[in-house]
């Protein structure tokens, strides 16, 4: 249907990247499509990959005209890595999204009577705190650089292998080489002097993990204990983020979405009133505003005849 509409499918980087203007209607998407049929995490791309920053530049490109567009811009995988704990995954995407707003920053530079650029987030996730108590108020940051892949690759692709390859015998024992691998943890040594160095009830507290994403998913969520440690996730892959996280000096309150109130920023035409507190929804209406469309409230039933709202402009 798509094609019918008139609109060219494109998902092979260098035929995104050879787009132009004259090409027009275009559906474009990433040809490797991880969870969920999402972009991938940052720190899984390879070259062949489209980033979010590519993304941007390529949409203002094609979008941009003497009558002006509108653009919105998801940083999406932010968000999943936060429901799964995962600081490392969650830090490298809100890098890529920091570069993706840096295209819009350009634009406005060069248009700087006509554009407003709006950043803003619809909720928190995870309870990401600065501030662990087993680091007596330090931070060690740099530990995060240790992971080498987020935790849905390791669970998608580097646990399942190792899986399937032990068929059903699998010990602690032979799935230590992969945690250091892709964490930098360490099994032997002085954790005191070396904080890769995992300590006795680290240890434990990851093999703990393993024996529940031994019984797999299915099992595992008849359980509300484990559900309740692990969020539904792979018991060992949020295990090892969170052990790692611990050690940077980061803490995790929830695996859902929390209260802490969303900052918003804004630069450029009518910047000035997206200072302050208000409702989530007084975005869209200043928005909006800026734009001068006059907000609608749409009334519609569906053959249950249940009312459903909608603010369109």
């Amino acid at each position: 249907m798509i094609r019918k509409a008139g609109y060219q499918i494109v998902s092979n980087k260098a035929d995104f990247m050879a787009l132009k203007p004259k090409d027009q209607k275009v559906m474009a998407y990433n040809e490797w499509l991880q969870d969920s049929k999402a972009m991938p995490y940052v720190m899984d791309m390879t070259e062949k990959d489209i980033t979010l920053p590519e993304f941007t530049a390529k949409a203002v490109e094609l979008l941009y005209n003497p009558k002006g567009f509108f653009l919105m811009v998801e940083a999406g995988k932010i968000d999943w890595a936060c429901h799964a704990n995962d600081a490392t995954a969650a830090i490298e995407n809100t890098i890529s999204f920091d570069n993706a707003i840096r295209v819009a920053v350009d634009f406005a530079e060069k248009h700087p009577l006509d554009t407003l650029i709006v950043i803003t987030g619809d909720h928190e996730c995870g309870g990401l705190t600065l501030g662990f108590a087993g680091t007596h108020y330090e931070s060690y940051f740099n530990i995060l650089g240790n992971q080498k892949v987020s935790f849905q690759k390791f669970t998608d692709e580097i646990l399942k292998s190792f899986k399937e390859g032990c068929a059903g015998s699998c010990t602690f024992s032979a799935v230590k080489p992969l945690i250091t691998k892709y964490f930098g943890f360490k099994f032997e040594g002085d954790p005191k002097t070396d904080a890769m160095v995992l300590a006795p009830f680290q240890v434990k507290q990851l093999e703990d993990a393993f024996r529940q994403s031994m019984l797999g998913k299915k099992e595992r969520s008849k359980n509300m204990e484990t559900y309740l440690l692990y969020g539904g996730y792979d018991p060992l892959a949020v295990s090892l983020t969170h052990i790692l996280d611990n050690k940077a000096g980061l803490g995790w309150t929830s695996y859902k979405h929390t209260g802490v109130p969303v900052s918003t920023s804004a630069m450029g035409v009518g910047a000035e009133i997206f200072g302050g507190y208000y409702d989530n929804t007084d975005i869209a209406h200043k928005i909006m505003s800026i734009m001068g469309l006059e907000p609608k409230v749409h009334y519609a039933c569906d053959e249950n005849d249940a009312v459903r709202l909608a603010v369109n402009q």
